[in-house]
């Protein structure tokens, strides 16, 4: 129940063992993950305890390996991890790799002590974690519910203290989707600051890597081990390390905040949404904040067209091998084989329209952020539903006309490449959780944690509303 900051300490310090804590983990993971399968492709138990005693012998020696040291962290199964089964959901990609991400291997030279790896949506795709290789993982809060997606499994093992940090990825919403369904923080930083680097290095500028804590705090004590350039990713850059370990605490006296709503009437919501969104801008109030009803300075409905041209062109320049193959494409999962074929109809001069759009509303944003610090939006368009659905097919009646229609609220902040971070706002009808968007200028990444953490200090939903499966 510890945070991971009061846990680092403690390790450092001495007060618990790096083998009292992984057998407390391994415990309790053992008694709550069969209930909820958000934790995947679990290491041997005797063989993560003796890394956790060579850890406790390295501090015995002075050795402190770094913030992350015994500390047990399960990455997200989209991810490659030395000698351990990385299958990014698909049982096409199942193989145990030679290599680590550079995510991971900042993690392990930290000192971290990967136990597993966290569920994920088939191949990343779609705001709902299942795939055909572990099944489904549920809500932290209400297990016949979706957790959320892609980093679901992230989400979960978070809210129901089975790891102390997360990583996750997000490329629509997948670290502040599922951050929202657990009521816990899902950090999407400024594209670059967390590097990465695949076959193809310069063209995917939709998708980041981030962290996911229980407090702000912890989000950012995980950033400080991943941030920071490396030269295997060219375009990488943005905050170092050491930034995100700078004291949280400020004066938001006279900042201002644009909220965003529902875009003028433009995205459907579920009843209650906008309710509880609206109970959290009191509580920037209270910080000292203004807070204005903002609008985009460009149409919503362009903004979408935009993203899924450019959506279709990064996830088929991807899975194009595999559907080339009659039999593994007839294993990919629908909408995976939907982004491809809508991806074959595109030429180039759409893909660089799409890009053109995408450029004007950043030099759009610039202006909005002029006159506001900060934009607010909600996390998700519905409070997590039956998590036997797919993807849910209408909102308030309005129908979805796509897998990921439902997730249009995050597309606008995606496509600006900065900071967003997803805050708890409460909980809704059926005691659902939710969350909301804090957005900031590209490369504030830390002023939007700053801001973060002085809401989360003045409402604890983290702390206060614990998942029953706990009790």
């Amino acid at each position: 129940m510890m945070s991971a900051l009061e846990l680092v300490r403690a390790i450092r310090t001495r007060a618990v063992s790096c083998a009292e804590v992984m057998a407390t983990f391994l415990d309790h993971i053992g008694h709550v993950n069969p209930r909820v399968n958000a934790l995947v492709s679990l290491q041997d138990a005797d063989a993560l305890m003796q890394q956790a005693r060579v850890r406790d012998a390295q501090l015995a020696r002075g050795e402190y390996l770094g913030r992350m040291h015994g500390l047990p962290h399960a990455v997200k199964d989209l991810a490659l991890t030395a000698g351990i089964r990385t299958t990014r959901g698909s049982p096409l990609l199942d193989a145990i790799p030679a290599q680590d991400a550079i995510l991971v291997e900042r993690l392990k030279s930290h000192g971290a002590i990967l136990i597993g790896k966290s569920n994920t949506a088939e191949l990343g795709l779609g705001s709902q974690t299942y795939n055909p290789v572990f099944g489904t993982t549920l809500n932290a809060y209400h297990p016949g519910r979706t957790a959320g997606g892609s980093s679901g499994g992230a989400a979960v093992a978070l809210a129901l203290r089975m790891v102390p940090l997360a990583d996750g990825s997000d490329m629509m919403g997948s670290l502040r989707n599922p951050a929202a369904y657990n009521n816990v923080f899902g950090f999407r930083p400024s594209y670059g600051c967390v590097p990465c680097a695949g076959e193809e290095l310069f063209l995917d500028q939709l998708s980041v890597w981030g962290a996911m804590g229980r407090s702000v705090a912890d989000v950012a004590l995980l950033m400080s081990v991943i941030a920071g350039p490396d030269p295997r990713a060219p375009l990488a850059g943005g905050a170092e390390p050491a930034e995100f370990l700078q004291p949280l605490e400020r004066s938001f006296a006279g900042v201002r905040l644009g909220w965003l709503g529902d875009l003028g009437g433009y995205l459907p919501l579920e009843p209650g949404i906008l309710e509880l969104c609206r109970q959290a801008c009191a509580i920037f109030e209270s910080l000292g904040c203004s807070i204005e009803e903002a609008t985009l300075p460009i149409a919503p409905a362009e903004l979408w067209e935009a993203w899924r041209t450019l959506r279709h062109w990064l996830v088929a320049g991807e899975l194009e091998p595999l559907y080339k193959e009659p039999v593994a494409r007839a294993r990919l999962k629908p909408e995976a084989r939907w982004e491809v074929e809508n991806a074959l109809k595109l030429s180039a001069l759409d893909v660089y329209r799409a890009s053109v759009v995408r450029s004007r509303w950043y030099a759009a944003a610039r202006v909005l952020f002029e006159r506001y610090d900060y934009l607010l939006l909600p996390s998700a368009q519905l409070f997590p539903f039956d998590a036997s659905l797919q993807w849910p097919r209408a909102i308030n009646g309005v129908a979805m006309d796509t897998y990921h229609r439902w997730m249009e609220v995050v597309v606008a902040a995606s496509l600006l490449a900065g900071p967003v971070l997803n805050v708890p706002v409460g909980f809704g009808a059926q005691d659902l959780p939710m969350g909301m968007q804090i957005i900031g200028r590209r490369h504030a990444d830390v002023g939007v944690l700053q801001l973060g953490h002085a809401y989360d200090r003045e409402t604890g939903w983290v702390q206060t509303r614990l998942p029953a499966l706990l009790a």
